[in-house]
């Protein structure tokens, strides 16, 4: 069944950059506005609150694109160890010269990158060289001396002094990054810093979209953002500041509630005692809880992304990816609401396929591997893996076959195809696994649309797949994992091996 629009898109851009708009004008000169979350294709905001745009954010920029710079940050630390951006598969330092890219695209440009915590590390003097040479503005922060507890050296030309000035021209300066700890906030106290010895009257704000301040503290939208990060072991709570300042309760997360003591006191010296913030909340601009418009969706649809994660997080653990206390803390989530993993309506008939795989095929060795697809008009579709298919493969081919009110017997991939495929690989590429993964077999299917009339029919339904739910009993590889990202679906995946190998090329 189709989810309804929960959100309203409308509503939200109206209301967010008045919001933003009338925070700036508290400061005669100048507002940095940390930009917390993703800037662009935000899906855990999509999958929580069915009907938002996940680039809303950018035609949020784009509305204020006349008053603003926008700087980017990026954190050497996740550029070393090159931290992974899970939804897209590639490292924080790639998606950063992508988020350039896009918002090139979208007639957005970037005044500058700041690099954080820049101690030369090999592979960050690395990535500034490449932005350099392509005649991209590169800034380097080092770490702040004295944070977090000595505020006379951390506000002094030895702290957020030694940071070398970023020259701004628009009053609203947007600061983000490609994920958490990118040092956006550092950056933004650093320039509001420098701005006040220039006589300069600027402030800071943020703007984050999760946790949603005026939902309740245990709404489950507000307990998908923890489950989002239960890997930096953050936690919701009730800003104790705003219920102190306003009796009003008011949802927070930890690292905020904690940090704003100590950011108090630096805005109190930077700004001569000049603060009007009594929480880390007032310190916000967020509008999003304003904009939904029907909360039993939404709660639904923040349920499934519980379970979700949970399954994401056992995958990461036997990768290696993860540890053991963040799979704790995300099923300590799910028992909040009572769920199962066979809430999410496909992992059932996945597990089911992988049995019927296993059945027909008795006697012989490897591993039996099932999937299934929750369709937009409810239809649940599965697939196994053969000699020929992957799992993964199998499911779209059958998907799309449904859609296309074809019938059973008709085959979209001729055995010649195929073949000619199997013996690439082997002959050419030599490769030992000859069935095809599922950028193989969409490659084949277009091949075959050019004399397959039936092929190309399915092959004009694919982009019916996005936002469909799919849940898989081994993790994909490489080849399907990518091929399935492309097509927008929902993934889960049983924290189980394609294959007995070790390299999974």
């Amino acid at each position: 069944m189709e989810i309804e629009s929960a959100f309203d898109n409308e509503k939200y851009i109206k209301e967010q950059s008045l919001e933003i708009l009338e925070r700036a004008a508290k400061f005669d000169d100048k507002l940095y506005l940390e930009f917390g979350g993703k800037l662009l294709y935000d899906y855990h905001a999509q999958r929580v609150l069915p009907g938002y745009d996940p680039n809303i954010k950018m035609h949020l920029l784009q509305e204020l694109k006349d008053d603003a710079d926008i700087l980017l940050c990026i954190y050497a630390g996740d550029i070393e160890r090159k931290k992974m951006r899970a939804d897209f598969g590639i490292t924080y330092d790639s998606d950063a010269l992508k988020l350039i890219d896009d918002l090139k695209g979208w007639g957005i440009n970037v005044l500058g990158i700041v690099i954080t915590r820049f101690e030369d590390q090999p592979a960050a003097v690395q990535f500034k060289n490449k932005l350099e040479r392509r005649e991209i503005r590169v800034y380097t922060h080092k770490y702040t001396k004295g944070y977090p507890t000595d505020v006379d050296m951390i506000v002094s030309d030895e702290g957020y002094g030694a940071n070398e000035y970023i020259e701004t021209d628009k009053s609203l300066v947007i600061v983000t990054g490609p994920g958490p700890g990118s040092g956006k906030l550092a950056t933004c106290l650093s320039q509001v810093y420098h701005e006040y010895k220039r006589g300069t009257y600027a402030g800071y704000a943020k703007f984050e979209t999760f946790p949603i301040w005026n939902l309740p503290l245990k709404h489950p939208v507000n307990v998908a953002y923890e489950a989002a990060t239960a890997d930096l072991n953050d936690t919701n709570l009730i800003d104790p500041f705003h219920l102190e300042a306003y009796n009003k309760n008011a949802v927070n997360y930890n690292r905020d509630v904690e940090v704003f003591p100590i950011l108090k006191r630096i805005l109190k010296k930077i700004m001569d005692g000049e603060i009007f913030y009594q929480s880390p909340t007032d310190m916000g601009v967020n509008r999003v809880g304003f904009a939904i418009r029907d909360d039993d969706v939404v709660k639904e649809a923040a349920k499934q992304e519980l379970v979700r994660r949970y399954f994401r997080y056992r995958c990461e653990y036997v990768m290696g990816l993860t540890d053991k206390e963040t799979v704790q803390r995300s099923e300590l989530l799910l028992k909040d609401f009572n769920l199962d993993l066979e809430y999410r309506r496909v992992v059932e008939p996945a597990r089911r396929a992988a049995i019927e795989a296993q059945e027909k095929k008795k006697g012989h060795k490897g591993v039996y591997c099932g999937a299934a697809i929750a369709l937009r008009d409810g239809t649940i579709v599965t697939g196994r893996n053969s000699p020929q298919m992957h799992a993964a493969s199998s499911l779209i081919l059958h998907s799309i076959k449904y859609l296309a009110g074809i019938p059973e017997k008709i085959r979209l991939l001729p055995e010649n195809i195929i073949d000619a495929v199997r013996s690439l690989k082997t002959e050419v590429l030599n490769e030992k696994n000859i069935s095809l993964d599922l950028v193989e077999a969409l490659i084949a299917l277009s091949i075959s649309a050019t004399t397959n009339s039936a092929a190309q029919l399915a092959m004009e339904t694919l982009n019916e797949l996005k936002g469909c739910e799919v849940h898989m009993t081994h993790m994909p590889t490489p080849g399907d994992e990518a091929g399935l990202r492309r097509l927008g679906v929902n993934l889960t995946s049983e924290p189980h091996f394609s294959t007995k190998d070790l390299f999974i090329s």
